[in-house]
């Protein structure tokens, strides 16, 4: 009956795919009751669906065509946010932070492969495998999270960026020496080389022209249909990944290169809002096909050195990020949670040691060494990343290593100044309801300190000229130095996490610490309308005064004006 039911799956693509998604649902039920990220959930789809197990999936091309899709329209998505004045303000650290990694990575890494008795192409290898991080799982995390805007996240995606480029060039360099080892000569190698780089400026010089002239006008015009403009987003992030892909760097740099090219268009927040649901359906297939390509039956013999390796980058990693970052003036915290990001190796870690495979410098068991460590860091630094503010709040005493006296790099000029003044009402999260409801009390006569951790947010409050200051509600330490004295109001409109009400949440830890600072005054805190009454009550319970649901708070408003009017 069960060889049946698999005869049948396999006997149509759209059946694996139907499977595929029924399988996912069921898992990522499961891992929502338990609280679980859904990456793990969709990464154990692969392996159940994957040759390990059940086997399901005969047609691995179209899994991996729409994976690739995903990929490209998520890094899409990415670029729209870049603002290239924040990109050039956070270059230096960007910089810093990512080659130090590569270059602490690798170097330990090496000899630790020594250590283990590896022959040296082996140690060397692995060492680099070591220093690839998965882009595409960290911004994952990060919007879901909410925290792709916050400095550590615009931080960790610049390092990530650095990091492919390093990848980039790994890859060009092992390309370009196959094909010279193919064609005999030195001169194919260096030739390649080359071309890969020149086609790179070239692409780039494009991108810079098409902003100037092309990008407005363009997208203003396809704008007039909502249809045509995600169409056109799209096939837009698709091509330049292609050509990406094509000229020798990744699809991954291509798809990034495309958000960029639309980030200056009045229209980037309408493409966002329209492809968010796209993309998570699409990253679906690049997280069941990084499971699929976990053979576990080769990992057994692997796992003493893989524990020992996936130590060194789950410690190491964050810990070389931190130094880097604390040196730089960055407070200890932004340097923890964006040296968390780095925890974990990358799906192209495997696709380099598969091109050490096919050029004749490794084996299989290499191969499968690094597809355990892989495994083991992607799995835990998943959990790392997801509750990383309760995992710093434990490590927080021991941290202090890693912070200047001054962090000067973090606004502390700003909080001391604004400290000194007494306010009516403190606002966490200026987003479209968070700036709505902070104007309206302005214009009412009370006085306001906004906090976000947007740093684009905080800029364009300030230049309005209100009082504003980066900050995190999760961070008890900066809760615990607020202007809090002659307060009356604390309110909180900041997003929901993925996992709905945790102990991560950070109005229950700004709840929590208001509440300790013996804090007597009003809290309110808004809600998404997704919210069940067992989260409100729980709010409630934990010492928030107010609960705002916006949607339904408008409507009921919106009612009770037209009930005036036809009465």
């Amino acid at each position: 009956m069960l060889e049946h039911f698999f005869a049948m799956i396999h006997a149509d693509p759209f059946y694996e795919l139907a499977a595929l998604v029924v399988l996912a649902s069921v898992l990522g039920f499961i891992g929502l009751l338990l609280r679980q990220p859904m990456v793990v959930s969709f990464i154990a789809v692969g392996v159940l669906a994957g040759p390990s197990a059940l086997d399901i999936v005969q047609s691995h091309q179209n899994v991996e065509l729409l994976a690739e899709l995903g990929v490209a329209v998520l890094l899409f998505l990415v670029g729209l946010k870049l603002d290239l004045k924040l990109v050039r303000s956070l270059g230096p650290v960007s910089l810093a932070t990512g080659l130090g990694q590569v270059l602490f990575t690798s170097g330990v890494g090496f000899v630790i492969g020594i250590a283990l008795g590896m022959d040296t192409v082996t140690s060397l290898y692995v060492a680099v495998a070591l220093t690839f991080s998965s882009t595409i799982i960290i911004v994952k995390l990060l919007t879901d999270k909410k925290e792709v805007d916050s400095l550590h996240g615009r931080i960790a995606i610049g390092f990530l960026i650095v990091q492919d480029l390093v990848v980039v060039l790994a890859m060009m360099v092992l390309s370009a020496f196959g094909i010279g080892a193919q064609e005999g000569g030195d001169n194919s190698f260096l030739l390649h080389l080359v071309s890969v780089l020149a086609y790179g400026v070239a692409m780039l010089a494009l991108v810079g022209l098409f902003i100037r002239f092309l990008a407005t006008p363009l997208v203003s015009r396809v704008a007039h249909s909502p249809e045509l403009l995600i169409t056109f987003a799209i096939g837009w992030s698709a091509l330049l990944a292609t050509l990406g892909s094509y000229f020798g760097f990744s699809k991954e740099l291509g798809g990034l290169l495309a958000g960029v090219s639309l980030a200056s268009t009045p229209f980037r927040e309408a493409i966002i809002a329209r492809l968010a649901s796209l993309r998570d359906f699409l990253l679906l297939f690049f997280f069941i096909a990084l499971g699929m390509h976990l053979d576990l039956g080769l990992l057994g013999a692997q796992l003493v050195p893989a524990i020992i390796f996936s130590l060194f980058v789950l410690i190491g990693n964050p810990l070389i990020v931190m130094v880097i970052m604390g040196g730089m003036g960055y407070r200890k915290r932004t340097g923890f949670l964006a040296g968390l990001t780095v925890a974990q190796i990358s799906e192209f870690s495997l696709i380099f040691m598969s091109m050490g495979l096919m050029l004749g410098h490794l084996d299989s068991e290499a191969l499968a060494l690094v597809t355990l460590v892989g495994l083991l860091t992607i799995a835990l630094s998943v959990y790392m990343i997801t509750y990383s503010h309760g995992l710093y709040n434990r490590l927080e005493p021991m941290l202090g290593v890693f912070e200047r006296r001054l962090p000067r790099q973090e606004n502390t000029q700003d909080q001391h100044f604004i400290g000194k003044k007494q306010y009516d009402v403190i606002l966490f999260g200026l987003g479209r309801y968070g700036t709505a409801l902070a104007e309206r009390l302005i214009r009412d006569g009370f006085l306001i300190l906004a906090v976000d951790f947007n740093p684009d947010e905080v800029r364009r409050w300030r230049e309005q000229g209100h009082d504003v200051i980066y900050g995190d509600a999760s961070d008890q330490e900066f809760v615990s130095h607020l202007p809090l004295r002659g307060v009356r109001c604390v309110i909180s409109t900041m997003a929901q996490h993925e996992l709905g009400l945790t102990h991560e949440d950070p109005r229950l830890v700004l709840i929590d610490e208001l509440k300790r600072q013996n804090f007597f005054g009003i809290i309110a805190v808004s809600m998404q309308q997704t919210a069940n009454r067992r989260e409100i009550e729980e709010l409630r319970t934990m010492g928030a005064d107010f609960v705002f649901l916006p949607y339904y708070d408008a409507a009921d408003q919106a009612a009770k004006r037209l009930k005036e009017a036809l009465a």
